[in-house]
């Protein structure tokens, strides 16, 4: 059995620093009883947590300090570990789809 579990979560590229510190500020939030993997390689920046990751709209917004469609998101990200599913208010990866 793997004790470490698998990490999951966007890669944002690193042009926009305050779209990237409004991410990793967002998940923080929406992900309280985990810890945040955050490691800037400058050109982008992977964020992750184990198994599950989710980031509200409102999250995100309470710290861009602006309205953002989540939508807008996509062009932002480099990639992102595990499957994503991305509606008006929240995006979440996760590792298996559970529909």
């Amino acid at each position: 059995m793997d004790a470490h579990p698998k990490m999951v979560g966007p890669v944002v590229r690193g042009l926009d620093a305050n779209l990237a510190d409004a991410v990793i500020s967002a998940i923080e939030v929406d992900n309280p009883d985990v810890d945040v993997l955050v490691d800037d390689q400058g050109g982008y920046i992977r964020i992750a947590t184990p198994t599950r990751c989710r980031m509200t709209r409102a999250s995100l917004e309470d710290a861009l300090g602006r309205t953002f469609r989540l939508h807008q998101l996509e062009p932002q990200l480099a990639g992102f570990a595990g499957r994503m599913k991305l509606t008006d208010d929240e995006v979440v990866w996760f590792l298996e789809r559970k529909d």
